[in-house]
Order: structure tokens, then sequence, then C-alpha cells
């Protein structure tokens, strides 16, 4: 069965603007090595939180005094989320410095499984994204960052809903989406 041509077009973008954040992530990881390893999941959801309300901050005022773009948070954003599942998978006892090939390898298992994740939602609902604002993704990362900081002050423990990791996914390709309506001109960098 063919895939259609926006879904390929979807893939590839989605693709690019993956490397893009995964060349960011290995860099640091070369200049800092695996300092994140010490963040706890509150912590994560701290960052994930600051990179989130500075972009609605951008979008609700006309002065910005930082040289980081929206485009710059929302890679922050892609790469805290990755680093939140890598913490839930390792868990605290796992060693806290890796070499950059293994957390690189690391990255790529988790953004596969979040790559999935989009496909099968992508499918379910036939690219809904792209009519989405910015300020949309932004507030349902900030919603998603609040049901973390919730599940975290109940020890980790939900009785109906997602957990932790399936949050992080969707702020990682809420993240994503935004990016490339971002490379298509259609949301402001």
């Amino acid at each position: 069965m063919e895939k259609t041509p926006v879904m390929t077009n979807t893939n590839q973008q989605y693709d690019e603007a993956v490397r893009g954040c995964r060349e960011i992530f290995i860099k640091k990881t070369r200049d800092y090595g695996t300092s994140w390893r010490v963040l706890r999941t509150i912590s994560i959801a701290d960052q994930l939180y600051i990179k989130a309300k500075r972009i609605r901050t951008l979008q609700q005022t006309t002065e910005q005094k930082v040289g980081e773009d929206k485009a710059g948070e929302f890679r922050a954003m892609v790469n805290y989320g990755i680093i939140g599942l890598i913490q839930l998978s390792l868990g605290p006892s796992a060693p806290e410095d890796l070499d950059a090939a293994e957390a690189g390898n690391l990255y790529d298992a988790k953004m596969a499984e979040t790559r999935a994740t989009m496909l099968e939602k992508n499918h379910d609902y036939g690219e809904a994204w792209r009519e989405m604002s910015q300020e949309s993704f932004v507030d349902l990362i900030l919603m998603k960052i609040l049901r973390i900081r919730q599940i975290v002050a109940n020890d980790g423990k939900t009785l109906i809903s997602e957990g932790i990791d399936s949050n992080y996914i969707d702020i990682i390709n809420y993240s994503l989406f935004a990016l490339i309506l971002v490379a298509e001109g259609k949301h402001t960098a």
C-alpha cells in the first residue's frame, strides 16, 4: 500500500527536525558529558516548563532580550524529553557517565519509540496538527508538564491515565510538529 505524498513529506520533515535536535544533543554531550544523568524527573519537568513558558512569553510580548529563538526552545524541549525517557529507562542506579556513542544510541532508541507513536497518531488523527497554532502546541506542552508534575506528586502512580513516558513522547512530538511548521514558514521562529 502506497503512502500519501503528505505523509511521506511529513516523515521526511520529521526526520530532518530530529536530525537537527540530535546534532545539538551529541555536541552538548561531547561538551558536557552526560551531566544530565543527575536530573530527576521533577527537574526535567522543570526544564521543560522553563522552555515552554519562555515560548509562551515570547508569543505574548513583542520584546525579546535573549538571543535564542522559539525554534531553539522547541529543539531543547525535544532533547529534554528524550533525556526524560532515557532517565526513566535507565533508572537512578545506572552509571552517570555514558560515552557519547552510548548516549547517542539511547537517544536513537527513544526517538524511534517517539516516531512510532507519531506514525500511529498521525494515521488516526489525519495530521490535524498541521492546522494547529503554535500557541496550542505550547499550551498542550504546558499541560503535559503539569501532568508529569502531578504524577511525580502521586509517587509515579496513575489510576487511569497514561504515565510520565507518554507525556514526554507527546511533548517531543508537539515540539517536532512546531519545528516542521516553523520550517514551512507557517509559524514564527
